[in-house]
């Protein structure tokens, strides 16, 4: 178990909600598909530690999320997820856990990496850090048909990691997924969120040369291609642009995310770029990162523009990418001296997705724009600077 949740701590939790759902040890075992003594030498503590697979049969038993056996108390919430919840992640990556007797299997940890991905859609981050070190721990040990699981979630990993600044980390499991993807559209999730990361870390040279490289590798033919290979594709081009703005290539970036757009249009409609993250693409996500480009250019009026363009009922979700796009609006807003208008984003952000908007450095930079010569804060403003640690 991750360190901070001892088997102590499941052996209490699972005893309490059995006896308050009325189950006797055998009738829970039942249920799990586990046997009765496996039940008897948790609740006792026999047990040192059991697979995150064998965990969820419980839960799902239990009618409970399986956070709710091995995730943060109720009480441990108000802590700031800060860089500390990532260190059993991290130990995980490097082996340094120790394997339960039981052995995994690649159908338990793919049903442990897809109950991932709702937490991962909003942005539960002290949730998935819970569960993220024993689902790792599991897939490290998978041979065979695991390796397909293992290296999706090392990128999904990948892409926490870096979206939590944990760049050390990220790198080297990106690298391992990509080196552990048994297909071409795996592997290019893996460029795409490696790409990523580079851009984060201001490595525009990387990032622009790897995603060319496998942009070129992945070009579908438009007549018979996938939406999953046009996807990817369409991911990758869309990094390559960013890279090409941020370094002064306005008619790169112009071309390749034009590209990108026709690959959209192709699709026609949101979809997973990949079965890595919760990252999308289509049309929505290309006019998000044109808004983005147009802030970096520092152009104000045409990110209002291109949002005023995007139905809002396509922008209710909590994914990273939509949060960023709602992020660019609002210092879009300060800029053209909308002040109170990018104070209403920041704040349904905050209410929203309070650990994602807490890691955003641009937010509290935007919050600052706002609030700036103000010599008093309103009670609204002194919540959203709490809520995304910025010191007032």
């Amino acid at each position: 178990m991750p360190e901070g949740y001892s088997r102590m701590k499941l052996s209490a939790r699972l005893q309490t909600v059995r006896k308050r759902r009325g189950l006797t040890q055998k009738e829970l075992a039942d249920l799990a598909g586990v046997s009765v003594s496996l039940v008897r030498k948790i609740e006792q503590g026999v047990v040192q530690d059991t697979r995150l697979e064998t965990v969820r049969r419980f839960a799902t038993a239990l009618r409970i999320p399986t956070t709710q056996l091995v995730g943060p108390r109720p009480d441990d919430q108000e802590q700031p997820a800060g860089r500390e919840i990532w260190e059993p992640t991290k130990r995980a990556l490097i082996g340094q856990v120790e394997q339960p007797s039981e052995p995994p299997t690649a159908e338990g940890v793919r049903a442990g990496f897809e109950a991932l991905k709702p937490l991962l859609a909003a942005n539960k981050y002290a949730e998935i850090a819970s569960l993220l070190p024993l689902l790792l721990r599991d897939a490290d040990a998978l041979s065979g048909d695991g390796r397909a699981v293992r290296s999706r979630l090392l990128n999904m990993t990948g892409w926490i990691l870096t979206q939590t600044r944990q760049y050390g980390a990220a790198e080297p499991t990106l690298q391992l997924a990509l080196d552990t993807a048994d297909n071409r559209l795996d592997a290019g999730a893996a460029v795409n969120t490696l790409g990523w990361l580079h851009l984060r870390r201001g490595l525009l040279d990387d990032a622009r040369e790897l995603t060319v490289r496998w942009a070129d590798e992945l070009e579908p033919r438009f007549s018979r291609a996938t939406t999953a290979e046009l996807s990817v594709w369409g991911r990758l081009l869309l990094n390559v642009s960013a890279a090409a703005i941020r370094d002064n290539r306005e008619g790169e970036a112009e071309d390749t995310i034009r590209l990108a757009r026709s690959a959209a249009v192709r699709i026609g409609h949101e979809t997973l770029s990949d079965a890595s993250t919760t990252r999308t693409f289509g049309p929505v996500t290309v006019a998000m990162i044109h808004a983005e480009h147009s802030t970096v250019q520092d152009k104000p009026d045409k990110v209002l523009a291109i949002a005023a363009r995007v139905p809002t009922t396509l922008l209710h979700g909590q994914s990273a990418s939509r949060n960023r796009h709602r992020l660019d609006v609002a210092n879009a807003l300060v800029s053209t001296r909308q002040r109170s208008e990018a104070l209403g984003v920041l704040t349904d952000l905050s209410q929203s997705s309070p650990e994602w908007i807490a890691s955003q450095r641009y937010a509290k930079d935007i919050l600052g724009r706002v609030i700036n010569r103000r010599r008093t804060l309103t009670d609204e403003m002194r919540s959203l600077a709490d809520t995304i640690g910025m010191a007032y």
